[in-house]
């Protein structure tokens, strides 16, 4: 007999296969920062150059563990080895959402085949599923939950939406925030101690400074004005390679100051969405109601109001979306369609046509304009989810605080009696066999 999971598993199979042979043998070169960057840090590591303990990192410390660990069975097979890591961790959130909601397991497979090989050739590849598990898992776990969460933060920034959402939605919002303090502790102390013994400068917190200083890369949203000027020749826009950062950036009039802008301007966005979330949770609405849609409002802040616009950004979606279709299904139809859409658009621009945009082709900058767009359209659902909770204020259903107790009036019946009656003894005279 099939097992009912079979067709299931057969897919997440077929649609990791048909990544990494997109990535091997496709259009484009999406193997570069796995092949080169990655496994440069990690035979740097190896060596004792250590990025983030001795040197400066683009990246929070612990992802060095995935970089450091694809490394495990020699440089010539550091690329097999990453995929294998990226496709374990995959499995892993694949059986926990099965487990919960298979439907919005269809769904992630769609997602993953949309996004393209981008999906398993980043960094964002280790924390996308280690966040899966750790949302689902928080209704009954939840300090384990964010524990996952933190760690994953210091893989790579973006989880620290779901934390901030989760420190707004939740009761136990001061014991998670002690919990994600401790595990932040101790890598900053684990770090520095490692830094002095190797008698260099803590360089724990580098990645802070490493990303205010970057300027707009053509992807993101804030990029679009200036890719529209160098496709129509205006002189002093064009697109060039940063050597340091490693990305292709837009140069023109008003970018610097367009940069120096955009981190503070994300800030203030995220700080308005918070507060849209704090309104709903003061005027009563559940935890389970306003973490998912705050969440994906964070994420997609963090995607939309960004001078970094990396492809592999999209796949930060998956986490928040999965989390909205497993507690409120058909509902989140509308977000879950569209982030199919920007998955779709994301791999078309990347990597197969990216040259068509690093050359401005109007054509290519028309297709990424429209994925900019639908971010930010999907960015006013989650607002607008998060305003309508808010006015409505619905009735809390906190999966960690007690319902109040209802009692019934207590009814009593009146006490019947019955006469006694006894009935009179009766005695049967006493005989006796003679004795033998």
């Amino acid at each position: 007999m099939r097992h009912p999971l079979a067709a299931l598993w057969s897919a997440f199979v077929l649609v990791h296969l048909l990544l990494i042979t997109l990535a091997l043998f496709g259009p484009g070169y999406p193997l570069g920062d796995v092949e080169v960057v990655y496994r440069g840090w990690a035979e740097g590591a190896a060596a004792g150059n250590i990025v983030g303990v001795t040197e400066n990192f683009v990246y929070p410390l612990l992802a060095l563990v995935p970089v450091v660990g694809a490394l495990a069975l020699g440089g010539p097979a550091y690329l097999g080895t990453w995929f294998g890591l990226i496709t374990v961790l995959n499995a892993g959130a694949f059986f926990v959402l099965l487990r919960t909601h298979r439907p919005a397991a269809w769904w992630w497979l769609a997602f993953l085949a949309l996004l393209g090989p981008i999906a398993l050739l980043r960094i964002d590849a280790v924390t996308v599923p280690l966040c899966i598990i750790a949302l689902l898992g928080l209704r009954r776990l939840p300090l384990w939950g964010t524990v996952l969460l933190t760690i994953a933060a210091w893989i790579k920034i973006w989880p620290v939406a779901a934390l901030a959402a989760l420190f707004v939605a939740s009761k136990l919002r001061w014991r998670m925030l002690g919990v994600a303090a401790a595990v932040t502790a101790a890598v900053v102390a684990a770090a520095g101690a490692l830094s002095l013994a190797r008698g260099s400068g803590i360089h724990v917190l580098s990645f802070v400074g490493e990303q205010a200083g970057r300027g707009i890369q053509i992807e993101s949203p804030i990029a679009v004005p200036w890719l529209w000027q160098a496709v129509l020749n205006v002189p002093g826009s064009f697109i060039y390679y940063d050597q340091q950062i490693l990305t292709f950036q837009v140069a023109g009039a008003g970018t610097a100051a367009a940069s120096a802008v955009m981190t503070p301007l994300l800030a203030l966005v995220a700080a308005a969405v918070l507060l849209l979330g704090v309104r709903a949770q003061r005027r009563g609405v559940g935890w389970l109601a306003v973490f998912p849609p705050l969440t994906l409002a964070l994420t997609v802040t963090l995607i939309a109001v960004n001078k970094v616009g990396s492809p592999q950004f999209i796949s930060w979606l998956a986490a928040p979306i999965i989390l909205g279709l497993v507690l409120n299904g058909r509902a989140w139809r509308t977000p879950a369609l569209l982030a199919l859409a920007l998955a779709a658009l994301t791999q078309l621009v990347y990597p197969y046509l990216y040259d068509w945009l690093l050359v401005a082709h109007p054509l290519m900058i028309l297709v990424l304009t429209v994925r900019n767009l639908l971010e930010f359209v999907l960015l006013g659902w989650a607002l607008f989810t998060l305003h309508r909770l808010g006015r409505s204020g619905r009735p809390a259903r906190d999966r960690f605080t007690t319902k109040p107790l209802t009692t019934k009036p207590l009814t009593t019946k009146p006490l019947t009696t019955k006469p006694l009656t006894t009935k009179p003894l009766t005695t049967k005279p006493l005989t006796t066999k003679p004795l033998i």
